[in-house]
């Protein structure tokens, strides 16, 4: 406790730290208080008995992300995702067009990346505040909240207006967070968002178990300590890395008189078992997913049964295909983001090698060979963690909380809040002060994976 105390105090004491900390706060007061400003024409009373009732599958997913802003028809009802999708289509896009893989190497190109995203975050946002109207106009209780003189083409034109307008807004936050804040600004909002639920989904848990007679305050205790276990563990997950030796070659220093020769230094490159972060867990849900659409078409009741089962994330065959569908896309989503061929360049370039590999081309075999093998690992624990909520919630845990044992609501809060730690720790040991760790230091995710969340 001392020294918590004594961190804290040098957290304050340092006035740029202390102003970014202060900067962002704010800005994430100014979003949570935005989550609640209901659509312009909407009864907000007749929307709050809906609570999170009727989001279920992707619009479910949407909610999570939006911080229960969806289901609220908030002005930030979309939240950031349509910027993290247009994220996503250009960064997938420097993989397929080498102009834009050449722009992301420079950074006047990166600058110019960032202002195409801004603006195909616009053309995404309007088509999905589109389709967004077109869900509150056809369901209960939203359509019965509508005012009858906003009902038609001005209810349309004014939400999609605000939506737009607000989901740039909160693009603006994250952008600004990231600049004079404490860094991670999109991550971090939509982190927020996801752990706002959590206190809530406690207390119902904690009611459940102790108020209606789910097993008393035992059960509770050792749901808890599990929990605690889960969280431990996509810790691991997210901090594991696998060191590969490197040696710099020797280096002359000095005039042709006076010159002397330098040993080479000694250093590792870090590989993560997890580089994919939570972008396969995202993909996988948005997959399986589908069968929900499908099951709506099935006439056989046997046809429908089968597809209404993996719709049920716990019954077995659901979790099953879920799991491979999670490693699947993680070892799909390191082959996008990881390129073993650059990594061996920029070694050569730098005078580096791995001992006992020659430069080169056998040096990115190596490397690739080497992220492969840890590869399986990661993914294996990365579809464990996404099983998790699923067993939970067979094991009796109210369907809340079991959302927190795992997924993707724990891997984006654990990984937002190393990231934010590890800029925290920066400062510190930037001003001679002990970082927030007595051993080692924290390692964040951000430099090892191009992920925008």
């Amino acid at each position: 406790m001392k020294k918590l105390i004594e961190t804290l105090k040098n957290i304050w004491s340092i006035e740029e730290l202390r102003k970014r900390i202060l900067f962002t706060l704010l800005l994430v007061l100014v979003y949570r208080i935005g989550c609640y400003i209901t659509l312009p024409g909407l009864n907000a009373a007749l929307i709050e008995k809906q609570g999170d009732a009727g989001t279920g599958g992707v619009l479910g997913l949407i909610n999570m992300f939006a911080g229960g802003a969806f289901s609220r028809a908030s002005i930030f009802a979309l939240g950031v995702m349509p910027y993290i999708s247009a994220s996503i289509f250009m960064q997938l896009a420097g993989i397929v067009i080498p102009q834009v893989a050449k722009m992301q190497r420079e950074e006047s190109g990166r600058r110019t990346i960032n202002q195409y995203t801004r603006y195909l975050t616009v053309i995404v946002t309007a088509f999905q505040s589109a389709a967004y109207v077109t869900y509150l106009t056809h369901t209960q209780p939203y359509a019965g909240a509508i005012a009858q003189e906003y009902y038609g083409f001005i209810f349309w034109l004014t939400t999609v207006v605000v939506l737009t307008a607000g989901t740039l807004f909160v693009m603006w936050m994250g952008e600004k967070i990231t600049d004079k804040g404490i860094g991670n600004g999109t991550s971090l909002i939509i982190m927020v968002g996801i752990l706002a639920r959590l206190p809530q989904s406690l207390m119902q848990e904690f009611s459940a178990k102790t108020v209606n007679g789910g097993g008393g305050l035992l059960i509770f205790m050792i749901e808890m300590a599990f929990f605690i276990a889960v969280i431990v563990g996509l810790i691991l997950l997210t901090q594991g890395v696998r060191r590969i030796p490197l040696n710099y070659a020797r280096r002359i220093i000095g005039s042709t008189n006076a010159a002397r020769e330098v040993s080479g230094s000694r250093d590792f490159i870090p590989l993560k078992v997890n580089a994919a972060g939570v972008m396969p867990i995202i993909f996988a849900q948005a997959i399986m997913f589908i069968p929900a659409t499908v099951a709506g078409f099935a006439t056989n009741d046997s046809a429908q049964g089968f597809v209404r089962a993996l719709t049920d994330h716990t019954s077995f065959w659901y979790n099953v295909i879920y799991a491979i569908m999670v490693i699947a896309f993680t070892y799909f989503y390191v082959a996008l983001i990881f390129n073993p061929t650059e990594i061996a360049d920029n070694l050569k370039r730098n005078n580096s090698f791995i001992p006992g590999v020659k430069p080169g081309e056998p040096t990115a075999d190596y490397i690739g060979t080497i992220m492969d093998r840890i590869t399986l690992p990661g993914a294996t624990f990365l579809a464990v963690a996404g099983i998790l909520p699923g067993i939970a919630a067979l094991l009796g845990v109210t369907s809340g909380f079991a959302s927190f044992y795992g997924g993707t609501s724990m891997l984006i809060g654990v990984g937002v809040i190393l990231d934010t730690l590890q800029q925290i720790e920066s400062h510190l040991l930037m001003r001679h002060y002990d970082g927030l760790m007595k051993t080692g230091r924290i390692a964040g995710r951000t430099a090892v994976t191009n992920s925008p969340i």
